[in-house]
């Protein structure tokens, strides 16, 4: 019990310190009730999962929990957003007769079937009232494609000793099932749940919440070389090697609740990013810049350099996006390279220098190699396989096996094109450019007439830019695979803002606090 506890306090102790720090903030975008009501969901199942001795006690409390808040919440992705790393998304396997299991439950599935299916009902229910955006559009075409291929080709399990599982039936329906709760139910909820502005900036502002808190644990996690939500992992799974301490030469790579450094960096970059808008509707000059440290700080700690060029991608694409991007684009880079050198100057300079290849760093320049290998491999099986991919492809990359007994492939355009040919890679990518491009000139149509709209779709091109140019240089899977639906979902719906006549010069007064407005 002691093992849960200390790492306990330490959480709520940082957590309740933000959450006081940000409240004025968060109150711009959403109504008191709304936040202090997420705010309390977040601590109860912060308190019920780091104190559980196991997962399905957690999910006990939880499922009543989160269907209540999701049902009072004037906007669910908000709530959503702010809970999707509230605990380890370790999966644990849903025993049923018969079987071996029925599927892996996480805390990304249970908010996907307790808070964003009875969203999307209220939505079918507001549609009927001809209240709510409506339909099928070519990002769901493509991402239903991309369902189809994912069902009909079946892609073994790495196992070892080349044990392959055979399909069937059951198979087949778990998958279909998985990739809707996974994927469709997180695009289809958020691109029509969020129908306009001020529901868009409320999930952004939720959104930074979440991963201001877990920047804060971050510096401490590195600090004190203590994974806060390891215990946590350990307990539910009974498996000590969920607890690893994923190091970067000499210096822990912080994770807290997301199960990787890799992770934990993608959602805070994505975080910086959704900043950039949400900071113009904040008076404050140093609140602005304290968001913006707090957010690389905690890049900085988790010694992830794919992140590091996906963050300052995203800076570089909105500020080619905004007017005067020319004088910006100059600004913006003398001020990338002053924050370079303050980091060079301050304690983390010289471990910072150490893993970066092209200033002379050594650390982890094995990863790089591993990465070369894997991507030269990769291709050259995609090319005796172009159409439809090779689902056995992994047995022929015994060779690149790693000491952990993985083949680890860390470039997830590869991957898909691997398993699913060119032409799931078409689908993959045609799902989330194609709301992005809309996007974009939903952008400039309202550049002159309104601003503050044209802003907010800058941020969210730029992460989705950023995002793109992350899955680059990681895997598909944990937080990069849930962000890459709900900004796909969010850019889609402020895509749909643009297809109304082109709006006048908003008011001061319409861009006050949510809670004034209703």
């Amino acid at each position: 019990m002691l093992a849960s506890i200390k790492p306990l306090i330490v959480v709520l102790i940082f957590a309740t310190l933000v959450y006081r720090v940000v409240t004025p903030i968060a109150l711009k975008f959403s109504s008191e009730s709304d936040f202090f009501r997420r705010r309390n969901v977040w601590f109860i199942l912060t308190i019920t999962a780091m104190l559980s001795p196991s997962f399905w006690l957690f999910v006990l409390v939880a499922v009543p929990l989160l269907i209540a808040a999701g049902r009072k919440d004037r906007n669910p992705v908000a709530l959503y957003l702010l809970l999707l790393h509230v605990v380890t998304p370790v999966q644990i396997d849903i025993p049923f007769v018969g079987i071996e299991s029925l599927f892996g439950l996480d805390i990304y599935r249970l908010l996907s079937l307790c808070v964003l299916i009875p969203a999307a009902w209220r939505y079918r229910s507001a549609r009927r009232t001809a209240a709510a955006p409506s339909g099928f559009g070519a990002p769901d075409f493509f991402l239903i494609a991309s369902g189809l291929l994912i069902v009909a080709l079946y892609v073994p399990a790495d196992l070892p000793g080349h044990v392959l599982q055979p399909d069937s039936l059951t198979n087949m329906l778990r998958r279909a099932f998985l990739f809707v709760i996974d994927a469709y139910v997180v695009y289809f909820t958020i691109s029509r749940w969020s129908s306009n502005r001020q529901l868009i900036a409320e999930a952004l502002a939720a959104y930074c919440v979440s991963c201001a808190i877990m920047a804060v644990l971050a510096l401490f996690e590195t600090a004190w070389g203590w994974k806060l939500y390891a215990h946590m992992a350990e307990t539910w799974t009974g498996n000590a090697r969920a607890s690893y301490y994923l190091l970067r030469g000499t210096h822990l790579r912080a994770e807290v609740s997301t199960r990787h450094a890799l992770a934990l960096a993608y959602l805070l970059a994505v975080a910086f990013g959704f900043w950039l808008y949400l900071k113009s509707r904040v008076p404050s000059v140093w609140a602005r810049i304290a968001g913006i440290c707090v957010y690389w700080a905690g890049l900085l700690v988790t010694y992830s350099r794919g992140p590091w060029i996906g963050a300052a991608s995203i800076l570089m694409v909105f500020t080619v996006l905004r007017p005067r991007a020319l004088s910006r684009l100059l600004k913006t880079a003398a001020a990338i390279a002053i924050g370079f050198g303050a980091v060079l100057v301050s304690p983390l300079g010289d471990q910072i220098l150490s893993v970066l290849p092209w200033m002379g760093g050594s650390v982890g320049s094995d990863t790089l190699l591993y990465r070369q290998r894997i991507a030269q491999r990769s291709w050259h099986l995609i090319a005796s396989h172009p159409f439809l991919g090779d689902q056995l492809a992994l047995l022929k990359m015994e060779d690149l096996r790693q000491g952990e007994g993985i083949i680890d492939l860390v470039n997830t355009y590869a991957t898909v094109a691997l398993f699913y040919g060119l032409v799931g890679l078409f689908a993959f990518l045609a799902f989330i450019l194609i709301p992005a491009f809309r996007a974009y000139l939903a952008t400039r149509r309202v550049a002159q007439s309104d601003p503050d709209l044209a802003l907010l779709g800058a941020s969210l091109i730029a992460c989705t830019a950023g995002t793109l140019v992350m899955l680059a240089d990681s895997s598909f899977i944990l937080a990069y695979q849930q962000m890459f639906y709900v900004l796909a979902g969010l850019t889609a719906a402020y895509a749909r803002l643009g297809q109304v006549p082109a709006p006048q010069p908003r008011a001061a007064s319409e861009l006050a606090p949510m809670q004034q407005q209703r």
